[in-house]
């Protein structure tokens, strides 16, 4: 189950027992946790990878040694993953159309399996979400855009997530050299695009969602959705029919919709380094915004971990039917240096023709610009006990951008933001 960690189940997950296992970065010198008898890891590895990927949002596959920061637990038959993170932060985004905000994001991810037979095996995730505390406007984020607050579709903003992200069950079936496995949740996340950018450990102190989030992994909260795959090892295929419309502006309730849209997508990952992922959707009137619209998704991506370097890289092209065809590009890496220090990063490329879509009344009203955002920065990380550690730190962006959005952007716009990342594990 994947939940966003709130502060009760920050308060659980301190009060884990001593068996609890870091997932990710590796412990600092002096800070080194108990390893959980062996019969518990190998039921870890059974439950949570293969060998040669680790668990990511919906069915998404990252490479092994990606692996999602948090805790392990055993509770008898039921192996228990907790992940989660608060992340204050104040941003100054530059320019006429920037704006300054202090505000937190959170997130809490409980996920529970056990074997139900003989290699069957049963899988239940939640994950939750305090973000509608900061705002239907959400965050400023400078040429981001999607979805719509009071009405009003969100430009240079970054939405809210729902409190409720995930609520799903998963059966794997053991058959050949494989597994058959079908998957339902509401909300879900259907087979389509990357692991979302929260749970990649190439985002992980990336404090801003990308601004290509709604070419690649805005379908991660989906009210409806139910996929059936096939997977082993080296790779997996699989297709999912799900609710097409993007979350409603109120973003504390479980909406309900047909499943009017479907999804496939293939992933190889031929070592623990190495996963990469071919996906095409159809999303029958996505957008609050663009009434009568579907949309025909393509996406690429391929993510790398290894001596503390987790990278990803992706493609996608947004064909609106009809209309036009937008296309997006991104690269962004996080690469863990000696004990706490950390530097991150991340390029993206958008085609987007929503940037006026407030001022029908502006001769930039429904034209297509490309936008390329470049975003760096440092973190330090503090570990508090053996559940807790904060990282603390900034990062800085620039823009390039056609002469056209000058008189709205300004010349050289440049956005700041310093953050405090409190998450489960470390």
């Amino acid at each position: 189950m994947k939940i966003v960690l709130s502060g009760a189940a920050l308060a659980v997950a301190v009060a884990a027992p001593a068996s609890a296992q870091e997932m990710s970065m590796p412990p600092m010198p002096g800070m080194e946790m108990p390893a959980p008898a062996h019969h518990d890891m190998a039921a870890m590895d059974g439950m949570m990878g293969d060998g040669r990927s680790a668990a990511a949002s919906g069915t998404s596959r990252l490479p092994a040694e990606d692996k999602m920061q948090g805790l392990h637990i055993m509770a008898g038959d039921w192996m228990l993953m907790a992940h989660g993170y608060a992340w204050g932060a104040v941003t100054d985004q530059g320019g006429p159309r920037g704006a300054n905000k202090a505000y937190v994001q959170s997130m809490a991810m409980v996920e529970a399996g056990r074997p139900i037979g003989p290699g069957v095996d049963l899988t239940l995730r939640t994950m939750l979400s305090l973000d509608p505390l900061m705002g239907e406007r959400g965050y400023p984020n400078l040429f981001a855009t999607g979805e719509t607050a009071h009405g009003v579709p969100l430009v240079d903003r970054q939405h809210p997530h729902d409190l409720f992200m995930e609520l799903s069950a998963r059966i794997d079936v053991a058959a050949g050299p494989g597994k058959l496995f079908v998957y339902g949740g509401l909300p879900g996340e259907p087979a389509l695009g990357p692991s979302a950018f929260m749970h990649r450990g190439s985002a992980r102190f990336l404090a801003e969602a990308p601004i290509t989030h709604h070419w690649f992994d805005s379908t991660h909260i989906t009210f409806g959705v139910v996929t059936a795959g096939y997977a082993t090892k080296l790779w997996q295929i699989e297709a999912s029919a799900f609710n097409g419309r993007e979350p409603g502006e109120n973003r504390w309730n479980i909406e309900t919709g047909a499943l009017d849209s479907w999804s496939v997508r293939a992933t190889v990952t031929p070592s623990a380094h190495w996963a990469g992922q071919v996906s095409y959707g159809y999303l029958r009137h996505p957008e609050k915004a663009h009434p009568g619209e579907n949309e025909g998704r393509l996406t690429a991506s391929v993510s790398y971990a290894g001596s503390g370097l987790d990278v990803t890289a992706g493609f996608s092209r947004k064909d609106r039917l009809p209309g036009r065809a937008l296309t997006a590009w991104f690269g962004e890496a996080t690469y863990v240096l000696a004990g706490p220090h950390a530097i991150f990063g991340r390029i993206e490329n958008v085609d987007n023709d929503e940037l006026f879509e407030t001022d029908p009344a502006s001769p930039l009203h429904d034209r297509a610009f490309g936008v390329t955002k470049v975003t760096g920065g440092y973190s330090y990380t503090l570990p508090l006990g053996n559940a807790l550690s904060v990282a603390l730190g900034g990062q800085v962006s620039v823009y390039s951008k056609p002469k056209a959005l000058e008189a709205a952007y300004g010349d050289a716009p440049v956005s700041g933001t310093l953050f405090a990342k409190l998450m489960l594990g470390r």
